[in-house]
């Protein structure tokens, strides 16, 4: 995957577009469109975004590509009215509505918007590395709600931008659960309203900020490592060790390269709860220290130790010589050898399995093989009341 491909663009892409584009008032006109709901299979999930600018390349993807021209025409429509709109494309058999023919398996609903100040909380949040849900109107029967209305629910309140109205406070009431559990786990769905004034369909999207990868170590293979993390969407922190040169240039993937005693790697660590560590220093001593430093002083939920078991052994056996026992907890978050089991010992295929492990831990998987799981391969959120 190339990370200059516009199409593949991450999550954390999404944001930092989103971003880019609100800098400086929101000069720049722009379309977002959202899944927000699916039935039966799909390419992508509730809440994948694209971004559209009026002068730029499409950035983000919320189909296979199938569905590029429509979209493209969506976008456009809302960047010169200003107007949010849903649309429903059922690819399911040749006789949908858009006639398309594509032999895809499911029904699509999505949202098409500007991009206002609407947006400017979540940028906001995100950037603060705290996550947020975003509260839209997709349906309504009550004339004084808008498809397109939207409260974003952040740490630190409740906010609406001045383009377009919020919430009304009974179904913000309503949704209030919803939505912190949505903010919280980064889950989006549709949830229905029955209000006396009118019901409303509300999309529920819970958006967090992007995971964290520290590597510490300064050799060629972290390059690597660090190169694929950032193409998976992860926030990367090359630390490199003592008396190592800490080069920007030696790491262009990552978001930024520091110089860390092992001691001092927690000053390194922003988010713990987001954070997913890989010790690949190739110094033992070095190694040691840094895993007692984040099993003691963080609560980073996965430490990857690089090299084999017999390597492991001497650094917990130097742990225990420092009158420091690893504990059952502290075992279950430490992964070595690290990775997914991939067969291939290249540097590139080394890589790749470490930051595929890490991109499993944190969505909560475990790594195996789809064509062995039973039920659908994404999760599906339960809306009933």
């Amino acid at each position: 995957m190339d990370r200059d491909d516009p199409w593949s663009a991450t999550a954390r892409g999404i944001h930092d577009a989103l971003a880019a584009l609100r800098e400086d008032g929101g000069s720049a006109e722009a379309a977002v469109a959202t899944v927000v709901d699916v039935e039966g299979s799909a390419y992508r999930r509730p809440g994948a975004k694209l971004v559209a600018p009026a002068d730029a390349e499409t950035l983000g993807a919320v189909t296979a590509g199938c569905l590029d021209g429509p979209v493209n025409d969506l976008a456009s429509a809302a960047r010169s009215t200003g107007q949010s709109t849903v649309e429903t494309f059922d690819l399911t058999s040749d006789d949908g509505e858009w006639g398309l023919g594509l032999g895809c398996n499911g029904v699509i609903d999505l949202l098409v918007e500007p991009l206002d100040d609407s947006f400017d909380a979540l940028v906001a949040s995100l950037e603060n590395q705290e996550s947020a849900a975003v509260l839209t109107v997709v349906d309504s029967d009550d004339p004084d709600v808008a498809v397109g209305d939207r409260t974003t629910l952040t740490a630190d309140g409740e906010h609406q931008g001045s383009d377009r109205p919020g919430l009304p406070a009974d179904a913000l009431a309503d949704l209030r659960a919803a939505a912190e559990n949505a903010r919280e786990t980064g889950s989006s769905s549709v949830w229905t309203v029955q209000r006396a004034a009118g019901d409303l369909e509300v999309f529920v999207d819970g958006v967090e900020p992007a995971p964290e990868l520290l590597v510490f170590g300064a050799e060629n293979d972290a390059g690597v490592v660090a190169s694929f993390a950032a193409q998976a969407g992860f926030r990367v922190t090359v630390a490199c060790p003592r008396g190592a040169r800490a080069d920007d240039a030696a790491f262009p993937a990552a978001h930024r390269v520091v110089a860390a005693h092992p001691a001092d790697l927690v000053d390194h660590v922003e988010a713990a709860e987001r954070t997913y560590a890989v010790l690949m220093s190739h110094n033992l001593v070095d190694d040691q220290l840094a895993l007692e430093t984040l099993l003691r002083e963080t609560a980073v939920p996965y430490v990857g130790v690089m090299g084999p078991r017999e390597r492991f052994e001497e650094l917990r056996d130097g742990l225990a010589a420092d009158g420091v026992t690893l504990s059952e907890p502290d075992l279950e978050r430490v992964a070595t050898p690290v990775g997914l089991d991939l067969g291939d010992g290249s540097p590139t295929g080394i890589a790749l399995s470490i930051v595929a492990e890490a991109t499993a831990v944190a969505n909560d998987r475990s790594g195996g093989r789809l064509r062995d799981a039973s039920g659908p391969i994404h999760p599906r959120v339960d809306t009933a009341d």
